[in-house]
């Protein structure tokens, strides 16, 4: 099947990236949130992330102009029933994801292939709410999803190899490396990357250091681009939790237990550079 029209659901700071590569590769994108606010703000951002490729002349202004006029944003999700390829981008919470996956099930045509940008919610659990399992696969893009090239292509337990190979070369024409990874809480990305940050923060609450000398420990002796708690800041302290709740739940190891600094944080409201305040103030 030839794809032509993609839709995103989440217009976050995820699906307003994906929807950003996927019109700058030349499709067509239906872009779909609950609130118009919520689309316009994320037309901003990608004519903004648009406008900011043409200047560096990885576009051309004309590309630019064009990517844009490709992307219609929506409220009413029934207006996805004619894409040829839907990506989820919304919050990671599995009740969330639950009820768009079911939904997205009877909108789309049976052939049609439903990816889900989490980052750690089992691909096999969302596979087993449609009557299309084998056509369910993850797709996990990275932030800024306009500049990092991995994407992590995961297979639930029973997604066909032809969508697989579907979604990988889809990948590739959105000029991306995609990097096979089969189906457990975290995948391998955040397996690894979370339990790192959720330790940092063990240090900063035990008052082992500060979170200025952690992250400095690490973009000096370890040569990050940015340290653990920047980091956490920049994906966003609630989704930090969300993530070590999943690994936690799915991998019944005590070592993914949330630093109950985390908790306590994002308790109150204090989610990192979105909020204007984590571990540093914005």
């Amino acid at each position: 099947m030839q794809l032509q029209k993609v839709g995103v659901i989440g217009a976050g700071t995820m699906g307003n990236g994906i929807a950003h590569v996927f019109a700058r590769s030349g499709y067509s994108v239906t872009l779909c949130d609950v609130e118009q606010s919520l689309l316009a703000r994320a037309l901003d951002t990608i004519t903004i992330n648009l406008h900011r490729e043409a200047h560096k002349k990885k576009i051309s202004a004309e590309d630019n102009a064009a990517a844009l006029k490709r992307i219609t944003p929506v409220t009413d999700r029934s207006r996805l029933a004619d894409c040829d390829f839907i990506v989820e981008a919304a919050t990671e919470k599995f009740e969330i994801k639950t009820e768009i996956f079911r939904d997205l099930d009877r909108l789309a045509r049976p052939e049609v292939i439903l990816a889900s940008n989490t980052s750690s919610i089992s691909i096999t659990k969302l596979g087993a709410l449609t009557r299309r399992p084998e056509k369910v696969i993850g797709m996990h893009f990275f932030n800024p999803v306009p500049v990092m090239k991995l994407v992590e292509v995961i297979r639930g337990l029973a997604t066909s190899q032809e969508t697989f190979s579907e979604t990988r070369n889809l990948a590739l024409k959105l000029e991306k490396t995609p990097v096979e990874v089969n189906d457990a809480p975290g995948f391998v990305s955040n397996r690894v990357l979370m339990p790192l940050l959720n330790e940092a923060m063990y240090v900063v609450m035990e008052g082992v250091a500060t979170a200025e000398a952690v992250d400095e420990v690490f973009k000096l002796g370890m040569a990050h681009p940015m340290g653990p708690l920047t980091l956490a800041d920049f994906i966003g302290l609630d989704v930090c939790l969300d993530i070590m709740r999943v690994m936690l739940d799915g991998l019944g190891d005590p070592k993914y237990r949330p630093c109950p600094l985390l908790i306590r944080m994002v308790d109150a409201g204090w989610l990192g550079r979105k909020s204007g305040r984590g571990f540093y103030k914005y």
